[in-house]
């Protein structure tokens, strides 16, 4: 047995737990004390390979993870919240008065993994589309709404499973008011989602700006709003495009109310730019615990951001359905044409249902052992390369058959771990 130290989340510099404007930094982590609220629930993952090692290597092994304890809500039959696993969203864009065009994109993105969808509805026409775009697609889909109130409750009536409205934008509280009334008597969740470039003006002028704080006090007023309401199927997002501005938000509001988070950055960018920011912003906020759901921003092909989402779920080990690839930079040592076999074992295994991790690496010397966290690796040199299993050398393999060696040996791991 390992003692484990729960760890209580970091405090916003801008907000204490009451949150109040503080002047002092609190430090990243400390001790939960016996007065502190029940927030957070401990989800330990013991990585592979630990066995047989010193006691000092199977507790370095070890990964402790805080996660926010949250309420519970269903986005149709997919359930969010700290009791359930992380989900992943993307978001169409096509038009959805297209309703063929928009189809196909989701029944695309289903086959990539994505769990819930969100639809654009700027007008009453795509607000009906939704009916006939449910009757063909089968994983739960989103309403986002801004400005017309109206298209949020056509939009319910149309069969949406979830409703996204952004309080920057949506108007006045009755017209709120007739959304929960609507989004109540189908039992419909809420996604308040919070937005930098739409805060209400009266906020701007208030923090000087779209700040954290500002986001956060935009969120606290629709969640008070909805709660008088007696309207509580609720989750929250926090979005800027700025990282830390992001982050800090969540933080903040971490520490007041506990709906579920929606997490992403907004506006992240194109593919390579738009991926290292989620990959920072929403890495850090799952590796804090604060996250039940997730979508990638990216700029293009949506089908991207759910490859990106899970890559971040498996670099967290937080979700591994799909197998993983270890690879080396290269270095003066390497005497094979790397990059390219890399790509290509990615390539044939990426879609893969399969927790495994695979390495390729260009080093016969170090190779193996630089990967011995692999379940199966290869290690390639000039003329010959080596087939390895958990840093062990199993076999030497000529230079023009690693891959297709490397791709039988999965096939046979696949099937062993099916018994």
């Amino acid at each position: 047995m390992f003692s484990c130290i729960i760890l209580r989340q970091y405090q916003d510099r801008e907000f204490g737990a009451a949150g109040t404007k503080t002047t002092n930094a609190q430090p990243p982590y400390s001790p939960l004390t016996k007065g502190d609220r029940g927030l957070y629930i401990r989800i330990d993952n013991k990585a592979r390979h630990a066995k047989g090692r010193s006691t000092t290597a199977r507790f370095m092994q070890l990964s402790t993870r805080i996660r926010r304890k949250t309420k519970s809500i269903s986005v149709g039959n997919i359930s969010i919240g700290s009791s359930h696993q992380i989900s992943v969203q993307s978001m169409t864009n096509t038009d959805t008065r297209d309703i063929a065009s928009t189809v196909k994109q989701i029944k695309a993105l289903t086959s990539a993994g994505c769990e819930i969808v969100r639809v654009a509805v700027p007008d009453t026409e795509a607000a009906e589309a939704i009916s006939k775009i449910k009757r063909d697609i089968t994983i739960p889909l989103i309403a986002d709404i801004h400005f017309d109130h109206k298209l949020a409750i056509i939009s319910i009536e149309s069969g949406a499973d979830g409703i996204r409205i952004n309080p920057g934008n949506i108007g006045s509280k009755v017209k709120v008011a007739e959304v929960a009334v609507a989004a109540k008597e189908k039992g419909v969740p809420i996604r308040i989602g919070v937005n930098a470039g739409s805060i209400a003006k009266a906020l701007l002028v208030k923090h000087g700006g779209p700040t954290a704080g500002a986001m956060v006090e935009s969120a606290l007023e629709e969640i008070k709003y909805l709660e008088d309401l007696r309207f509580d199927n609720i989750k929250i997002s926090l979005k800027a495009s700025d990282v830390n501005k992001t982050v800090a938000a969540y933080r903040a509001l971490a520490q007041r109310v506990d709906y579920p988070f929606h997490v992403g950055i907004s506006e992240a960018g194109t593919k390579y730019s738009g991926t290292i920011k989620s990959s920072v912003g929403i890495g850090i906020l799952l590796n804090e615990g604060l996250g039940d759901t997730i979508r990638v921003s990216l700029t293009g092909d949506p089908m991207e951001e759910v490859q990106v989402a899970y890559e971040i779920l498996k670099s967290l080990d937080i979700r591994r359905e799909t197998p993983e690839l270890i690879s080396c930079p290269t270095c003066g040592r390497c005497q094979i044409d790397l990059a390219k076999l890399a790509e290509a074992v990615e390539s044939r295994i990426k879609e893969r249902k399969l927790d495994i991790r695979v390495a390729v690496m260009g080093c016969l010397v170090n190779g193996p052992g630089e990967a011995r966290e692999a379940d199966i690796g290869i290690s390639g040199g000039k003329g010959e390369g080596v087939l390895f299993k958990k840093g062990k050398i199993i076999k030497k393999v000529k230079e023009d058959e690693l891959l297709a060696t490397l791709l039988e040996e999965i096939d046979k791991w696949e099937e062993e771990n099916k018994r």
